[in-house]
């Protein structure tokens, strides 16, 4: 599937979805930073930046209520099947545990 929006783009957006959440739920960058252990100098470059490491990111996420939407979003979707036949087969199929080699 290709993605119309860039890395970068989707950083920034990220970044300011959170800052939204934030002051939605009515608190500063310090009481962010306080209640998720994420520095406050990291805080201030994500907001205005949109670069952070993962870990800081999901602790965000997590005192903003965030995090599970994040994993759900990151699971496997499920199949639609549209006939008796794909169903068949898909079971017959082995789940992969690795990629192909390129």
């Amino acid at each position: 599937m290709i993605s119309l929006i860039s890395p970068s783009k989707a950083q920034r957006e990220i970044a300011q979805n959170l800052r939204s959440q934030r002051l939605q739920q009515n608190l500063t960058q310090e009481g962010l930073s306080l209640r998720s252990g994420v520095p406050l100098a990291t805080l201030r470059r994500f907001e205005r930046q949109g670069m952070i490491s993962l870990e800081s990111l999901l602790k965000l996420m997590m005192v903003l209520g965030m995090l599970s939407d994040v994993v759900q979003a990151t699971g496997m979707k499920k199949r639609e099947f549209s006939s008796l036949d794909e169903v068949l087969k898909a079971d017959r199929k082995p789940e992969r545990k690795r990629g192909r080699k390129t």
